[in-house]
């Protein structure tokens, strides 16, 4: 994975595969005199060979080396998208995402996070920070970043994920990371934006969905522990999974040595996962996904 420098636009976009699909993208992209940056493609099959095959791509263009802006890429390029049938966007590398985090008493995924932010390593804006709990007020607005406390119980769960809502909308969220934050979202959220809420799971989905997920391994007594970046559905931990990762355990390592191991794995998976997805480099396709890396 390689960063330019130099702004550039990403078009990323899935299709029904057929034969000249490249070059009628970049044949469109050449004759404006685009400047390819980097591509990246795939054809899947599918459960039933070639039947319903689809196809991924995924290319950066040098921003200055067309003659025209996004808006007019849009409207010259739609013609293209309907023709192939096409599900596409494109994004610019000048136009920072915002990333609007959710949390509750767990600090390792949400200080990570910030000290990216911080450091630039995640280019990316923090509109606000939102949380059940008040525990980390103090630590965020530290940072400038403004702290949002939504209580959620078991009888007010709708007006505070409207609540949620109502925030993410007016700072003009693009995603919503959930930094272990540890409530399940409800099901008119999780619909309001589909493959737009990211969450980290501290567990090698699908292996031990739902809480103490390390409780649960510690009794099966397995032999590898990992967690996994996926997108929110209406499903618990059920959505499309962008990245994992796992690490050796043994007989002798106790819940709490897990617990221990896992915070280091979560927070670079989570990192990485959502890295992934500000940079357009993940489609989905069903309940699976494409992870341009």
């Amino acid at each position: 994975m390689l960063m330019h420098s130099q702004r550039f636009y990403t078009l990323s976009a899935s299709c029904p595969d057929r034969v000249g699909i490249i070059a009628r993208v970049a044949g469109f992209i050449a004759e404006h005199r685009g400047w390819i940056l980097e591509s990246s493609y795939h054809s899947d099959a599918g459960a039933n060979g070639d039947t319903g095959s689809r196809y991924f791509m995924r290319i950066e263009i040098k921003a200055d080396s067309l003659p025209f802006h996004l808006a007019e890429f849009r409207e010259r390029f739609r013609p293209i998208g309907e023709e192939l049938g096409m599900t596409w966007k494109i994004s610019d590398s000048a136009v920072k995402k915002r990333v609007v985090v959710l949390v509750s008493k767990q600090e390792h995924c949400l200080y990570d996070l910030l000290a990216r932010w911080q450091s630039k390593e995640l280019d990316i804006e923090i509109p606000c920070v939102i949380s059940n709990h008040d525990t980390f007020k103090g630590f965020v607005e530290w940072h400038g970043i403004p702290f949002h406390h939504v209580p959620v119980t078991s009888d007010n769960k709708d007006a505070a994920y409207a609540e949620v809502q109502r925030i993410f909308d007016e700072v003009r969220g693009d995603t919503m990371v959930l930094a272990r934050y540890m409530q399940i979202l409800s099901p008119a959220l999780c619909r309001a934006y589909p493959g737009r809420i990211i969450n980290i799971h501290h567990s090698f989905l699908p292996s031990f969905v739902g809480a103490k997920p390390y409780h649960q391994a510690w009794q099966r007594g397995v032999k590898l522990i990992g967690a996994t970046c996926h997108y929110v559905t209406e499903e618990l931990d059920q959505g499309p999974i962008i990245e994992q990762d796992v690490i050796r355990i043994d007989h002798s390592d106790s819940v709490e040595d897990m617990v221990r191991y896992g915070k280091d794995i979560e927070k670079a998976v989570l990192a990485r996962g959502l890295r992934y997805h500000l940079e357009d480099r993940v489609l989905v396709h069903g309940n699976k996904t494409v992870v341009f890396r």
